[in-house]
């Protein structure tokens, strides 16, 4: 293991299922695991038994195991850390009390916020990864106006989401996600016109979500997004 210094951002990484001796590509550019993307270095700890179905079911026997690698992030020199993935929000109580440096492992801690920044007639969407396994509790929300401004759509039937249930999971191209994202976006806003911001959940997303700004003309948010505010909360 390398010992990074200065400021770093650490995320708890889903297992990869890469075979041994295989090298993980690249990271797109916008991705939430590039340094460029952020301007300073990014590590990242496996978290042990996190495949993708399992997190976004919220598998409460996986919490040690998120708070083991939050810690290891934390020892190699991590200031904030986050997940690559955006169901695992459900883990942020549990890693934010074990570790010192600020948490924010999904961008559905955005929610609260945004919906206090649009106008009270308007709605929030939220696009994430499988909206076939999303649940209320991911919300964060007490109050039943405020749930009722929240329109949810996901990328089922698309091919990022038939790539990551493979084991090992497939690389998705950009251009795929891109449609699959397109899709959602376009289905959500012809069903509800009063849609004026959107949330991206799926830590994959980030690399398009300029493509998918440009193409609605509306606010996008996404993981990158709360990591980015919170990094410079801490002057890393």
């Amino acid at each position: 293991m390398t010992t990074q210094t200065g400021g770093c951002l650490g995320i708890l990484g889903l297992e990869p299922g890469l075979p041994p001796g295989v090298t993980p590509s690249a990271p797109p550019a916008g991705s939430l695991s590039s340094s460029a993307t952020f301007h300073f270095p990014v590590i990242s700890e496996t978290v042990e038994g996190a495949w993708a179905d399992v997190v976004m079911q919220g598998e409460p026997a996986l919490e040690p195991a998120f708070v083991t690698a939050a810690r290891r992030l934390v020892e190699r020199g991590a200031v904030v850390i986050t997940s690559d993935c955006g169901f695992a929000v459900r883990y942020q109580a549990a890693v934010a009390a074990a570790v010192t440096v600020p948490v924010v492992m999904s961008s559905l801690l955005l929610v609260p916020t945004l919906l206090r920044q649009l106008p009270p007639k308007v709605k929030l969407a939220i696009v994430t990864y499988d909206s076939r396994v999303f649940r209320d509790d991911l919300l964060g929300l007490s109050d039943q106006a405020d749930r009722d401004r929240i329109v949810i759509g996901g990328t089922e039937g698309g091919k990022m989401l038939e790539n990551a249930s493979m084991r090992p999971p497939k690389p998705t191209d950009i251009a795929d996600i891109e449609n699959d994202v397109a899709a959602c976006v376009t289905r959500l806003r012809v069903a509800h016109p009063d849609i004026t911001a959107l949330l991206f959940t799926c830590t994959g997303f980030p690399p398009i979500t300029l493509a998918i700004r440009r193409m609605t003309g509306l606010p996008i948010y996404d993981i990158t997004t709360i990591c980015r505010m919170t990094l410079e909360s801490v002057g890393a």
